[in-house]
């Protein structure tokens, strides 16, 4: 079943007389409970691609349909995990994630019950009465993704979550989100530059040109499940990684 649908989907920004084609006939289906990651050169636009599904930018021609319905802007259907950690700083751990849920209207027992499933999940259940400012960059992004999840959303959509995180933190956050896909089969459309992440994660890896954005290659990581680092030394990684490579490298240069 298709879950998303981006149909000849471009995307212009216009200033005064000046416009900029950031997207240019962007046509591609995810699957529901599919791992999709998109990547591609800076500024080729796959933020603006992921604004577009998120509901916070309109596209200017094409359409994206969730579910077959066209996306109008946010929804509870959609959750977003930005590369910052959005928390609020004056709320606890808990209560961060207890936000949307407290928006819907449901009560307090229901809240917190469902907010500490989900703080468990991401391994943070002996921290819900913390605030933020307490807690370290892995655990502010941990926070953010339970957040999301807790308000049960059809699609993930995570924008280089773990862009700002060191290397050691990153790793361990990958796995925990392996972990959790497995767990939840939510669907996941995931940005990065990180060509590693993307064959860790991804079922389908989408590759973009240099601006106007365009999807140029999709490819199957046909690598098997579970995954974790240890298969960043096999030889169908390696090989997924020198593709992806070179049609970066010919974008830029």
């Amino acid at each position: 079943m298709t879950k998303l649908r981006l149909e000849h989907l471009g995307k212009v920004f216009r200033s005064g007389d000046t416009s900029v084609t950031a997207l240019e006939d962007i046509t591609l289906d995810i699957s529901e409970g599919e791992f999709a990651v998109v990547v591609g050169p800076s500024g080729c636009g796959k933020s603006t691609l992921l604004n577009i599904v998120a509901g916070l930018e309109r596209e200017t021609s094409g359409q994206a349909l969730i579910n077959g319905r066209r996306i109008e802007g946010p929804g509870a259907d959609r959750g977003m995990v930005f590369q910052s950690y959005t928390l609020f700083p004056w709320l606890s751990v808990r209560k961060n994630v207890e936000f949307g849920l407290r928006i819907k209207g449901l009560p307090a027992v229901e809240r917190a019950e469902i907010a500490r499933r989900y703080l468990h999940l991401v391994g943070l259940e002996d921290f819900e009465n913390s605030l933020p400012k307490s807690l370290s960059g892995g655990m502010k992004q941990r926070t953010a993704i339970a957040r999301v999840l807790a308000n049960n959303p059809d699609m993930l959509l995570m924008d280089e979550p773990f862009g700002a995180l060191d290397a050691q933190t990153r790793l361990q956050l990958q796995d925990l989100l392996l972990d959790i896909w497995r767990k939840e089969r939510a669907t996941i459309l995931f940005i990065t530059h990180d060509i590693d992440e993307a064959i860790l994660l991804a079922d389908t890896i989408h590759i973009m040109s240099s601006r106007p954005g365009r999807i140029i290659k999709s490819i199957t990581v046909d690598i098997p499940r579970p995954r974790d680092h240890r298969v960043t030394v096999l030889p169908g990684f390696t090989a997924i990684k020198k593709e992806i490579m070179e049609m970066l490298w010919a974008e830029i240069h």
